[in-house]
């Protein structure tokens, strides 16, 4: 049985989607798993593989699924470049970049020309992670947030600094995209989703009824 409520399964309307950008090994998987979790486990596994979290949250009174989606390339160079579908129906991004390693951040301009071929409007974040390892980086500015319009985080997975901040803000974003968007895409495939579970319901209820008859 699903640990989801199925009212949230069953109504695309309530589901959003949010993605996370960013070289491997910048803390990604960690910053979520801080986040559902609240736990923080120190090792680097070396893998590359899409992982897709699910969570459930209430704001103003409404309940939404959120996916929270990475894909971890772990220094693989040839899966630097995320395939289209990853960008699918996303309605809020999360750049993450490791201020231990400068070229992290210089690397975000590339991942955001990407997601602007895919998505052009989605909200973003911003997010400086791993601050715990050098405190002093809190002094700093970085440009590549106010240059794109992004609000900007310093955040550590390891010690919790601000990591239910940013996803309660991405959440919002998403949210408020969600509900003021006019991107056609996106309403095509709500509608498509949503005739796919009612169509799937009705071939239960008709395989119910033959089984009654039988």
């Amino acid at each position: 049985m699903s640990q989801f409520p199925e009212e949230l399964l069953a109504c695309p309307t309530n589901n959003i989607k949010i993605i996370c950008l960013g070289d491997s090994a910048v803390g990604k998987s960690k910053l979520i798993e801080r986040f559902l979790m609240n736990d923080y486990r120190p090792q680097q596994l070396s893998t590359y593989a899409l992982n897709l979290y699910k969570h459930t949250t209430e704001l103003d009174g409404k309940k939404y699924l959120v996916d929270l989606d990475l894909w971890d390339t772990a220094g693989q160079e040839r899966f630097q470049s995320m395939h289209a579908s990853y960008y699918h129906q996303a309605h809020a991004c999360v750049f993450v970049f490791d201020v231990t390693r400068k070229i992290t951040y210089k690397n975000l301009s590339k991942w955001y020309e990407e997601l602007r071929e895919h998505r052009p409007t989605i909200p973003c974040l911003c997010v400086a992670n791993k601050i715990d390892a050098d405190l002093s980086v809190t002094n700093k500015t970085f440009n590549f947030a106010k240059k794109n319009k992004m609000a900007f985080y310093f955040v550590s997975a390891s010690d919790g600094t601000n990591v239910v901040r940013v996803f309660r803000d991405a959440i919002r974003a998403a949210i408020a995209y969600k509900e003021t968007s006019t991107d056609i895409m996106d309403q095509i495939m709500e509608e498509l989703e949503r005739m796919e579970l009612e169509n799937g319901k009705e071939t239960v209820g008709d395989l119910e009824d033959l089984a009654t008859s039988e």
